[in-house]
């Protein structure tokens, strides 16, 4: 991983970037001591199709449980902030 002081990192913006397209991983420093990192950008995931959707709005439902709380209470709750 390469040390760059942010003055010649604002200078050679473009360079840089370039490296990091490339897979570099670069720490900008402010007076030696590290202040940012240019890392290349993760591929996007997927989006989740309606069934996986469906599927961990089920699960979640299983996590919550019933009889807990109810619709009024939640409803107060917001109400005190």
């Amino acid at each position: 991983m390469a040390l760059v002081g942010a003055f010649e990192a604002k200078t050679r913006l473009s360079a840089l970037l370039d490296r990091v397209s490339r897979g570099e991983k670069i720490t900008i420093t402010r007076h030696g001591v590290p202040a940012a990192m240019l890392v290349p950008v993760e591929e996007t995931k997927t989006k989740l199709t309606h069934k996986e959707i469906v599927e961990g709005m089920r699960k979640l439902r299983k996590q919550v449980g019933r009889g807990k709380i109810n619709l009024s209470e939640i409803i107060e709750e917001g109400r005190r902030f």
